[in-house]
């Protein structure tokens, strides 16, 4: 049984448009991973198939040696997966503290509540009282990362962690995910920061058009400066 995410054969459509061919990889216990690509290459696909928000047309998804796909969307962040969306996605008309107790849920073994989250980022403590939608983007992006821990997951998953973010705030950002990592909490990581993914992640696979095309280490990945110039350049 295993201990971790498995994606076998991943098969997923938009109508008669198939989006997503064949593809498998793994996220073990405490590994963070990354799904790469350009835009359009199926990485938020993937990510809709994790958490029910798209019907899987083949192959499996196993959490902790229970099957995922299929299941709807609420019975799925109760097997310990969190989503930090694209977009952000937090509730406008619902302050900052208002948005965290929304998704809060007790037990887990990673202990997140309000005074926990309000610690890991300062700023939201300062704006508690405020609205979603009189946050700056970095904050909102604090805000969706504390919403998702809330959940206490045992696997997060990122879909555009600093996308639209100032250089400082992005640094912030990936400051909080080196710390979740030490931790020892699993991720999946989308972002187009290859250099600062090299540092964070274990593993990375490169979709194209729907299919896997590349797999490796950050070690590898930086040693194949090709594979960032075929790939993932724009």
């Amino acid at each position: 049984m295993s201990a971790g995410l498995s994606v076998q054969g991943l098969q997923a459509a938009y109508g008669a448009a198939q989006a997503l061919f064949d593809i498998s990889f793994t996220v073990e216990p405490g590994e963070v991973v990354t799904l790469l690509g350009r835009n359009g290459m199926g990485r938020s696909t993937t990510i809709k198939c994790l958490f029910g928000l798209l019907p899987v047309r083949g192959g499996s998804i196993q959490y902790r040696g229970s099957r995922l796909d299929g299941l709807p969307a609420h019975r799925i962040a109760r097997q310990g997966l969190g989503l930090v969306p694209e977009g952000r996605q937090v509730f406008p008309n619902l302050s900052v503290e208002e948005n965290l107790i929304a998704t809060a849920r007790a037990g887990g073994t990673r202990g997140w509540d309000l005074e926990r989250v309000y610690g890991f980022f300062p700023r939201l403590r300062e704006r508690r009282g405020n609205l979603g939608s009189q946050l700056s983007g970095g904050e909102q992006q604090m805000l969706a990362i504390g919403r998702a821990l809330m959940t206490n997951p045992s696997l997060l998953v990122l879909d555009e962690a600093t996308e639209g973010l100032a250089p400082l705030v992005r640094e912030e950002i990936w400051t909080a995910l080196r710390e979740l990592r030490a931790e020892g909490l699993s991720m999946i990581v989308v972002d187009k920061n290859i250099g600062a993914l090299l540092t964070l992640a274990d593993r990375h696979y490169v979709l194209e058009k729907g299919r896997m095309v590349w797999t490796g280490s950050s070690e590898q990945l930086r040693a194949d400066p090709a594979i960032v110039r075929q790939h993932l350049g724009v």
